[in-house]
């Protein structure tokens, strides 16, 4: 088990993240403030997860790979899905994308996470609070005349998923190379670290699903994407729990 400092870390530093995210989303924010205060709060993440890696390292058996099943209900339950994956992804986990038929209903959408301790609860800390952002974003967006609604929203999603994605990836470059800067003199590679703890998530994923196939790409017909793009560009990058009523998309 973490040592008792390790903990107090990571409670300091999650502290210091809902602080920065609370800044972010007062609506008396200016936009360049909110950016600033999500930049700051995305990179603490993204260094959280290093941390806990590199201290995994040195005390195995301390941050496990486990899983865990999401369920998404509708509104825009595949769209929630597709967010969800594209977040976890970023920050080291699996995800499989779930589906089955609904007697007279629509299809039921879940996602099957794997991942080290540590970056599944840094996903469900994202998760939320992006769901929760789209959700505002996307209700306060007008739909342009004579455009389907539905067809624009979904193409709104995937826009804001791209700049998301994009975004994540981007911090935790950045928190890899310094770490890997911070460490090159102990003779411990960060990069080695992380590939062996990737290697791990990948032998639970293919032990629970030995055959699983890419998820063919989406066809969207709405011009929301440049909007949703912009969106994501500005959201902050976490908050709370995942579980206890996550919103839904705007209708």
């Amino acid at each position: 088990m973490p040592t008792a400092p390790s903990q107090d870390r990571s409670t300091q530093m999650l502290a210091k993240v809902r602080k920065l995210l609370a800044k972010a989303e007062d609506p008396a924010a200016s936009p360049e403030e909110s950016e600033t205060y999500t930049a700051k709060a995305a990179q603490l993440i993204a260094e959280h997860g290093i941390d806990a890696a590199l201290l995994s390292a040195d005390d195995p058996g301390s941050d496990r790979v486990a899983d865990r099943v999401v369920d998404l209900d509708a509104p825009w339950a595949r769209d929630k899905a597709h967010l969800l994956c594209d977040v976890a992804v970023q920050l080291r986990c699996r995800a499989v994308l779930r589906t089955r038929p609904a007697a007279g209903g629509p299809t039921e959408h879940s996602v099957h996470l794997f991942g080290h301790e540590s970056d599944l609860a840094r996903a469900e800390l994202l998760f939320t609070s992006l769901l929760m952002q789209a959700g505002q974003r996307l209700a306060r967006t007008p739909v342009p005349p004579r455009e389907h609604k539905a067809a624009f929203r979904r193409s709104w999603q995937a826009g804001f998923r791209m700049s998301v994605a994009r975004r994540l990836a981007e911090a935790e470059a950045r928190a890899e190379t310094a770490a890997a800067e911070r460490t090159s003199t102990s003779g411990r590679s960060t990069g080695l670290v992380l590939a062996d703890r990737a290697h791990e998530v990948d032998r639970a994923l293919r032990d629970a699903y030995p055959m699983t196939r890419q998820a063919r790409p989406r066809s969207l017909s709405g011009s929301g994407l440049r909007d949703g793009y912009l969106a994501g560009e500005q959201v902050d990058l976490g908050t709370t729990r995942l579980r206890g009523g996550a919103p839904a998309l705007g209708r």
